[in-house]
């Protein structure tokens, strides 16, 4: 009895996944618009382990129908995406294709002339979350760019942006240009990746303000009210749902003495720190080999946030009341000690997109009044993003 209740939950699970997704075809799926555009020309992939039709790889599926696949080009994380974060990756061949792998998250993130010199068209196809520091968006700059000076298509396959229902937190500002920010945009966007594109071409953020000759097949049965659930992890570190909506907010902890929880079971749901006298949840960080983990092997203190994360997705704004309760609990200790390192570090900036949220909560200044000061920034951006929109937008 209990094996055959297990197995139907199992089963309404299952089916009622698939009638989730029934709902949004992504752009890779619509293969009937772009596949006529791919007839005799030599083709790159920049894509990762999200690059799938159904449960096929993107690569299977267009090698199976004689495309002419000429190399594969991989982000952070690598391209089956078990790489962890800042983890340098390295050019290689993919063992089931033979096809030639090209690091874009290496010694250079830009792709150079003589690795697109037999390429004529570039298809983009990744998974992003939406957030301003997950450096998919980065990647997408960098290959624009390098398609734009070559003369080279770029093709994206558009995907459902998860956190794509709001926008919201601080706009980078400049001189504060990285890796996890190269735009003038906030924390939480709003946009899926082709939306993105299009802005990068439109704002001629690209170099010396060139523009590259863009495609976007966008999804079928999406728009920015939509909830879209991931079918596969769009990075070590975001294993579920749960971490997905918490990470805009969490993130920040990055740049802080604070871990976020690599190194356990739930990466982007919790935080803590040795010294933290508040919370009933322990954790102890563990990394091997390559992998650097902060407070590795410490047991950390604090909070497991993976039950509200509902609560994140439905309000659609990021909380930044553990980040300020945190360091003013924190901040007081490590003034007596010395020895101790500062609460922020140089990252936080980075993340943030200036210094005027670190030197806000160092001051005592509210969340509410924080909020308040990227409102006119907000109204701004949000004029400039309504120009390059695909899908309606949300309603709130």
């Amino acid at each position: 009895m209990k094996i055959m209740i297990r197995f139907s939950l199992i089963a309404l699970f299952f089916f009622s996944t698939l009638l989730l997704h029934a709902q949004v075809r992504v752009g890779a799926e619509r293969l009937e618009r772009y596949l006529p555009m791919l007839k005799d020309k030599s083709i790159g992939i920049v894509g990762n382990q999200t690059s799938v039709l159904g449960s096929t790889h993107l690569v299977d599926t267009l090698l199976s129908l004689e495309v002419n696949v000429k190399k594969v080009f991989c982000p952070e994380h690598g391209f089956r995406g078990i790489a962890e974060a800042g983890e340098l990756i390295g050019d290689q061949l993919d063992l089931k294709t033979g096809l030639p792998i090209v690091s874009i998250y290496g010694k250079s993130k830009k792709p150079a002339s003589e690795q697109l010199d037999s390429i004529e068209m570039l298809i983009f196809d990744i998974q992003d979350v939406g957030a301003r520091f997950y450096t998919y968006i980065s990647t997408l700059h960098y290959v624009m760019e390098a398609c734009a000076e070559n003369g080279i298509t770029v093709l994206v396959l558009d995907r459902p942006n998860p956190n794509g229902y709001y926008i919201d937190g601080p706009i980078l500002k400049e001189g504060y240009e990285s890796f996890v920010g190269k735009h003038r945009i906030p924390v939480v966007h709003g946009m899926t990746i082709g939306e993105y594109a299009r802005m990068i071409n439109g704002e001629r953020w690209l170099d010396n303000e060139i523009q590259c000759d863009l495609i976007i097949i966008s999804c079928e049965g999406y728009d920015h009210n939509t909830r879209y659930q991931l079918p596969i992890r769009p990075s070590p570190n975001l294993p579920n749902m749960a971490s997905v909506y918490l990470y805009p907010s969490l993130c920040f902890f990055e740049g802080t003495l604070v871990s976020i929880g690599r190194g356990t079971d739930h990466p982007f749901q919790c935080y803590g720190h040795p010294r933290l006298a508040f919370g009933s949840f322990a954790f102890t960080p563990a990394g091997e080999g390559k992998i650097v983990t902060k407070l590795n092997g410490e047991k950390c203190l604090g909070a497991n946030l993976s039950g509200v994360a509902d609560d994140f997705r439905k309000e659609g704004k990021l909380r930044l009341g553990y980040l300020i309760g945190t360091y003013l609990h924190l901040s007081k200790l490590l003034e007596k000690d010395a020895e101790e390192k500062e609460f922020f570090t140089d990252y936080f900036d980075k993340l943030a997109g200036s210094d005027e949220l670190r030197k806000q909560i160092q001051s005592g200044t509210t969340e509410e009044k924080i909020r308040e000061s990227w409102q006119a920034d907000l109204a701004s951006f949000k004029k400039i993003r309504k120009q390059y929109l695909l899908y309606s937008d949300f309603d709130r």
